[in-house]
């Protein structure tokens, strides 16, 4: 079967990335081509005058989303939830690799830099999923957040959105699990400790590197790796079940740090770990090959070529059980230096399971009395 062409090598020249560095300073894409639903593409280019556009950095817009419903339902079979919630569209964070880039184009916006820039808030996210919980006949199950974009990211901040769904799911006594990249959390251990001590709560920090500059690079405005240990720290210290996820491994750019990464997360007291190997979904195939011939020009077709050989020849596999881990020689080279570092350091196979039988919902409807 064809395949993409590689990136063209170093040598041959690479055109100029589209968006003046400048202002892009401290986003982690380097384009902000439209999304493919949108009837013309519209792109940067060097008009030929020699005058570089006097334009402002590029700013952080916050649009309000009056969506009705706030729980997302799936039936994945290789994931170990069916419900989750998103307080955000897209993600300060500026990860270069995030799978959920290609949502913005149901926006009408660019996986690129809009989807880091321009983002969605959910103000009546908590008052939604209130009602949602309280329906009749509502059947408990864990609901997982910052599966798709960051629960805390930097306008958590202002919003505090997460915190008043946390507020919700304890107050009814309904499990949560979570997963970020971000420091912040640690200012709702007053919430998650207690819900952690009820069985309630989990969560999941993502340790992609322990290189502060790369993790700059990939990820500009996330914690930087010292903070994310220090906040796996807190949480299992105030007794709150932490997981760490190496995810995702880069081959050639982060795929040599999977022991040292699973090592300072044990020591800072993580007990569970899990890895996903890249993903190139859509729009991210492009945006990734933009990144690598901007920052690691002379890898670039060696991580390529590595990602393909784990994906069957193609550059994304989207099969259950094979898109997050991969196939093949490199695959399972990973997974075999996975498992035998989590055997060795000590990490457990899975923390128990959250409980649901403390849940509050709607009353039993009281039977309906008889005219006669």
């Amino acid at each position: 079967m064809p395949t993409q062409p590689l990136p063209p090598s170093p040598d041959a020249g690479v055109t100029p990335p589209a968006i003046d560095p400048l202002r892009r300073r401290g986003r982690g894409a380097v384009t902000n081509q439209s999304g493919r639903y949108e009837a013309t593409q519209k792109e940067a280019f060097d008009d030929g005058w020699g005058e570089p556009d006097e334009l402002p950095p590029i700013r952080t817009e916050v649009l309000l989303d009056k969506s009705r419903t706030v729980i997302a339902r799936n039936a994945s079979p290789d994931i170990p939830f069916d419900r989750s919630i998103n307080p955000y569209r897209g993600c300060e964070h500026g990860c270069v690799y995030c799978f959920a880039r290609p949502t913005h184009a149901y926006l009408g916006l660019s996986p690129g830099l809009d989807f880091e820039s321009r983002l969605f808030a959910k103000p009546d996210a908590a008052v939604l999923l209130e009602k949602e919980l309280m329906r009749p006949g509502y059947e408990p199950r864990t609901i997982a957040i910052g599966t798709n974009t960051d629960p805390y990211q930097p306008i958590e901040r202002q919003y505090r959105i997460m915190r008043q769904i946390l507020e919700v799911l304890s107050r009814l006594g309904h499990p949560v699990s979570i997963v970020t990249k971000s420091a912040l959390i640690a200012r709702d251990i007053d919430i998650l400790a207690p819900m952690a001590a009820r069985g309630l709560a989990c969560v999941a920090l993502s340790v992609t590197t322990l290189d502060p500059q790369l993790a700059r690079t990939m990820e500009p405005r996330a914690a930087a790796p010292h903070r994310r240990l220090a906040t796996i720290r807190a949480l299992s210290e105030a007794g709150i079940p932490v997981s760490l996820m190496v995810a995702p491994v880069i081959p050639a750019i982060n795929d040599s740090e999977i022991e040292a990464i699973l090592e300072a997360g044990f020591e800072a007291g993580a007990r569970e770990a899990g890895y996903v190997i890249l993903r190139l979904p859509l729009e991210v195939r492009d945006l990734v090959v933009e990144w690598l011939m901007e920052h690691y020009p002379g890898k670039a077709r060696h991580v390529l070529t590595l990602l393909r050989e784990m994906r069957g020849g193609k550059d994304y596999d989207a099969r259950w059980h094979e898109r997050m881990t991969g196939s093949g020689p490199y695959a399972a080279l990973i997974a075999r230096r996975f498992t035998l570092a989590l055997k060795r350091l000590g990490y457990l196979r899975r923390h128990p399971r959250l409980r649901t039988d403390l849940f509050r919902g709607a009353p039993p409807q009281a039977q309906q009395l008889s005219l006669f």
